[in-house]
């Protein structure tokens, strides 16, 4: 036997030179992820050097360009790669959000398009990783129309896993997910998620860069980014093999989604109020149209309809419905973990109190109508006021245990673990601690554990804005936050959720196999009693018992 210098060598000595072999590539890992380097804080992506910082016992990447500034003509088409540059990028702060209107009366408004960023976070430490992090990529929520990576620290993840944590910003509402009949058919109210692919794919092309593992990645979201989870786990042709794990939280997988002919009307609404009406020259007269005449034109289309601008199936990007992909095994077939909140939906009859839109004993029925139609005598006395602490708390009640039209619900949370557990892991759970920080001002009503209240448990001082600045957590809950992070990392790193000291999670195989975290009460628990799913199959069978 020879080595590459011909000298000839001994199998004693062909066994010590590839110890130092292996031992060099995995050094020029270490030094590629920015620990040997005389300067840690650069790093070489494929574009071009990029210079961050170090904070909190992290490394922080923020700012890097995944794809190219979506203007001009650029607008409504699919992302195209960014231009290389030379010398070394400032990856020190986050860029602008995406084009949205502020919401609620809490969140901030950006009218920036250049604005298709990511951000990596890393821990750091004296002594280098001998082996390549496991990747998180999170997919931050906001309704479809709002949201950005900044208002997500990463380090708390990172550091509790020891993983390379990556978020990234998308095109949102009118930009991102409005389907129009001048767009094109493949991606019709699909560019959103196409973005969130362009980031995966820069993801894996750059991880060993920043010493992660590019054949282990999971992607997570919560709200609008769990959803956008579930459009890329039900589109295999597109994703396949740029994540190895999902983790879906509030997403509603198997939720019925409206066509690209049924958004359409949505995005003709919008170019009727902004005077694009010709069919020939529509596309280039909303490439004309100002961004917030843009944004502003949505939102009057949108109207009350939270789900307007959810994504469109029937395209390439979404060829099934979530249920019909997953129920035939046509998915990415990847570990999940999937589930979402106790009450999620009393956020959103406390937004609507907040606007002055009451619910009391009189008009309850009349809230219950609006939504259920014909089932609303059964739902009235199955769902009494009476059983509840006041009539809006009882409303959040009945729909955060199902509620067609929006995927925000315990029993369609069960409906994809049941469906996607006949081919995959799946690890289902509810996040149930009613004393959890209070994510909008007080309604006058018991929130609970309401749509967004985990957020907390993972971002540290996260505020739905981009200052970060709640209250820290008391110490119950930062003990819980501890375990679910853990669990969520450690799923991540092996596919299996494990936090030391804390209850075993066991993938979902009945309604009782589902995991409930509560401080002090962590374990499994039956969710399909608790959230009253029996009742609901009765009146809507072809939703939740194929």
């Amino acid at each position: 036997m020879r080595n590459l210098t011909g000298i000839a060598m001994s199998k004693p000595h062909l066994k010590l030179c590839l110890i130092v072999v292996m031992a060099t590539v995995s050094a020029q890992y270490v030094t590629a992820a920015g620990r040997e380097n005389p300067d840690p804080t650069i790093v070489k992506t494929e574009a071009g050097l990029v210079h961050g910082k170090i904070s909190n016992r992290v490394l922080e990447f923020k700012g890097i360009p995944y794809a190219a500034p979506p203007l001009s003509e650029l607008r409504w088409q699919l992302p195209q790669p960014p231009k290389a540059w030379t010398g070394v990028l400032d990856a020190t702060k986050y860029k602008s959000a995406c084009p949205q209107l502020s919401r609620y009366g809490s969140t901030e408004a950006s009218y920036d398009e250049d604005c298709l960023y990511l951000n990596v976070t890393v821990p750091y430490s004296q002594h280098s990783s001998p082996t390549l992090r496991p990747v998180i990529v999170w997919i931050h929520g906001g309704a479809f129309v709002g949201g950005s990576s900044s208002l997500y620290p990463l380090d708390f993840i990172a550091t509790t896993g020891d993983a390379v944590v990556v978020s990234m910003n998308y095109r949102l509402g009118v930009f991102g997910f409005m389907a129009h009949p001048s767009f094109d058919p493949d991606w019709n109210g699909a560019l959103a998620l196409e973005d969130q692919r362009s980031a995966l794919r820069w993801v894996k092309r750059n991880a060993v860069a920043f010493g992660g593992d590019p054949n282990n990645i999971t992607i997570a979201g919560e709200s609008a980014g769990a959803a956008s989870v579930c459009m890329h786990v039900i589109a295999p042709e597109e994703t396949r093999g740029l994540f190895h794990k999902a983790i879906v939280q509030s997403g509603g997988c198997v939720t019925p989604l409206k066509t690209v002919a049924e958004n359409s009307k949505t995005g003709q609404k919008v170019a009727e109020y902004v005077g694009c009406t010709e069919a020939a020259t529509a596309l280039a007269c909303l490439r004309g149209k100002s961004v917030k005449d843009l944004l502003e034109a949505g939102s009057k289309a949108q109207g009350s309809n939270l789900l307007a601008y959810a994504p469109s199936v029937g395209s390439k990007a979404i060829p099934l419905h979530g249920a019909d992909a997953i129920g035939s095994g046509k998915f990415v077939q990847v570990p999940m973990i999937n589930g979402g909140n106790r009450d999620e939906l009393r956020l959103y009859v406390a937004y609507d109190v907040q606007a002055g839109d009451s619910v009391t004993k009189d008009n309850y029925a009349a809230h219950i109508q609006k939504v259920y139609g014909g089932f609303a005598d059964q739902v009235i006395t199955e769902y009494p006021t009476s059983a509840y602490s006041s009539p809006p708390s009882a409303l959040g009640t009945v729909m955060s245990d199902f509620r067609l039209d929006v995927g925000l619900n315990n029993c369609i949370y069960l409906q994809t673990a049941k469906l996607a557990s006949k081919y995959v892991k799946v690890y289902e759970y509810v996040f149930a601690d009613r004393d959890a920080p209070p994510v909008t001002k007080n309604p006058g009503f018991e929130m609970g554990a309401v749509h967004a209240s985990e957020l907390p448990y993972q971002f540290p001082h996260f505020s739905d804005t981009a200052k970060v600045d709640a209250p820290a957590l008391p110490e119950a809950q930062q003990k819980m936050a501890k375990q679910m992070m853990a669990y969520w990392t450690s799923f991540a790193r092996n596919g299996v959720p494990v936090a030391q000291g804390a209850p075993v999670w066991e993938p979902f195989t009945a309604d009782d196999k589902v995991f409930r975290f509560e401080p002090e009460n962590l374990g499994s628990f039956d969710a399909s009693s608790e959230h009253n799913c029996g009742f609901w199959k009765k009146l809507y069978p072809a939703v939740l018992t194929r």
